[in-house]
């Protein structure tokens, strides 16, 4: 059988089988299709060195691409190289540094910091740290629950080795039993030099199984301060899935204007532990005592509730929170975003709030009831939220000068001193309790109340050091001044020591 083509070439099909044909015709389209995929992988990697050498180069031709015809947004990370890890330190581990921290998110936060300069000092491996599972909020996140793992070892490298675990040698499993302890709290690096590295030496692993304020805030080399910068401000970063509706959040509310994020720490565990009851009911009062008795470490049981008010020690209720906003100058169109948990007392306590300042949020009303189901339940996480908008609001007020209002607030003087008002509770409450009984009228209070808080608006300002009692220092978080300038500026940015007292 002959066939004839098109060129009149005879091709005998009883020599030559048909097949030949199509099967030629397909490897031309794979030739093809290689040949596409090579260019454009060729193109794509082309583009990726273009970028890494010179970062402007393509920025005004990817500006002219009309969004509609860019391509997806993993696929436009895919096209950029990440940037190149910095070289591991190379070091002989002198043992593993395992940690359960504990508290609330912030607490946490600075304490992870603080362990990281320890295993830095020490020339130590770091385990990926434990989180509180077991305090009031019963919170069961993990570390890669909140923070990206990945980047928290990356970033970190040139400094520190952290692993995500122990090698199994180290577990349980195989009868290993770590040496558990809790360092002295607000201890300097002769502690951890002469105390804690010998015991590495002898026990291979040891557990700090409490990490709160276990590293003074003074007294600590350079560069292992601004290392507990670098951490809290580049290492610690946000998982997407938090980062992703946090920066929805701030969006929303920069859309409608500027914002002010109040931190209204009137919440059952705050009363609870504090022992404050100001403006609750008899049985709203007896529900928190029970409560505190409940909890073995809130080991203060019996409190003067009005006698702690009076010494400043107790957050401002959210009747108090709405005359000291009044009298600071912000009006009823001002947006407010409630930066908390559930408010103890719930609508009831926010009645004159919402009166006061009908533009106010949380972000359970700005967002579709379908995003948040995920973060629910998890305190840490909801924490991470109110964080992430707590920094980015025009004007940030704390109710109470606890872990978040001093760790948000050392932030924002990281990124440029923003404005962060810290209401000085002691005096407001004196202020409060004139103007209500008649003696103060409101105009005179108002004057009052703000020329007492012209110098606690995050400006720049020395922190304050105390000899011997750490505890009453300022707090390293709220204020690292040796990450806020360089060199002779510093001086010139920061001034002489500042002696007032935040509470």
């Amino acid at each position: 059988m002959e066939v004839r083509s098109e060129n009149n070439i005879q091709v005998r099909c009883d020599k030559i089988p048909c097949q030949l044909i199509p099967r030629t015709r397909l490897q031309v389209w794979f030739f093809r299709v290689c040949s596409s995929i090579l260019l454009w992988t060729c193109l794509i990697q082309l583009l990726a060195v273009c970028e890494l050498w010179h970062p402007r180069l393509l920025t005004g031709l990817t500006n002219r691409i009309p969004w509609t015809s860019r391509p997806p947004l993993r696929l436009q990370h895919s096209l950029h190289s990440p940037p190149p890890l910095p070289p591991p330190r190379n070091y002989r581990s002198n043992g593993f540094l395992k940690v359960s921290c504990n508290g609330g998110l912030n607490q946490m936060r600075a304490a992870i910091c603080d362990m990281v300069i320890v295993a830095r000092l020490l020339n130590l491996t770091l385990v990926v740290p434990e989180l509180d599972k077991t305090s009031f909020w019963a919170d069961p996140s993990d570390f890669g629950d909140i923070f990206d793992v990945s980047h928290f070892i990356d970033s970190l490298r040139d400094e520190v080795r952290i692993i995500k675990r122990l090698p199994k040698k180290f577990s349980r499993k195989y009868g290993f039993q770590a040496f558990r302890m809790s360092p002295v709290s607000w201890s300097n690096e002769k502690y951890y030099l002469e105390q804690i590295l010998p015991l590495f030496s002898k026990h291979k692993v040891v557990h700090f199984n409490r990490t709160d304020t276990r590293l003074a805030n003074n007294g600590i080399q350079l560069d292992l301060q601004k290392l507990r910068c670098r951490v809290n401000f580049q290492g610690l970063k946000f998982t997407p899935e938090i980062e992703t509706l946090g920066y929805k959040l701030v969006r929303i509310l920069q859309d409608k204007g500027p914002f002010v994020a109040l931190h209204l720490r009137y919440e059952m565990d705050m009363l609870a532990f504090s022992g404050c009851t100001h403006g609750c009911t008899v049985e709203e009062a007896e529900e928190l005592k029970r409560l505190r008795y409940a909890y073995p470490w809130w080991r203060e049981k019996e409190i003067m509730s009005e006698e702690r008010r009076q010494q400043g020690l107790c957050p401002l209720t959210p009747e108090e929170a709405t005359l000291v906003l009044q009298a600071l100058g912000f009006d009823k169109d001002t947006q407010i975003y409630i930066a908390s948990g559930e408010i103890f007392g719930s609508e009831r306590r926010l009645a004159s709030l919402r009166a006061a300042f009908p533009h106010i949020v949380k972000k359970e009303t700005i967002l579709d009831p379908a995003e948040l189901p995920q973060f629910q339940n998890h305190s840490s996480q909801m924490a991470a939220l109110d964080f992430m908008v707590s920094v980015a609001s025009n004007t940030f007020i704390p109710t109470y000068y606890g872990n978040m209002a001093k760790v948000v607030e050392g932030h924002r003087r990281y990124l440029g001193f923003k404005r962060s008002i810290l209401p000085d509770r002691k005096k407001l409450v004196e202020l409060l309790d004139l103007h209500q009984n008649g003696t103060l009228p409101w105009n005179d209070f108002a004057l009052a109340v703000r020329q007492v808080h012209e110098k606690r608006m995050g400006q720049p300002f020395r922190r304050r050091i105390i000899p011997d009692k750490p505890k009453e220092e300022d707090y390293f978080y709220a204020n690292p001044e040796e990450c806020l300038c360089e060199g002779t500026k510093c001086e010139d940015l920061v001034g002489p020591s500042n002696s007032s007292t935040l509470h």
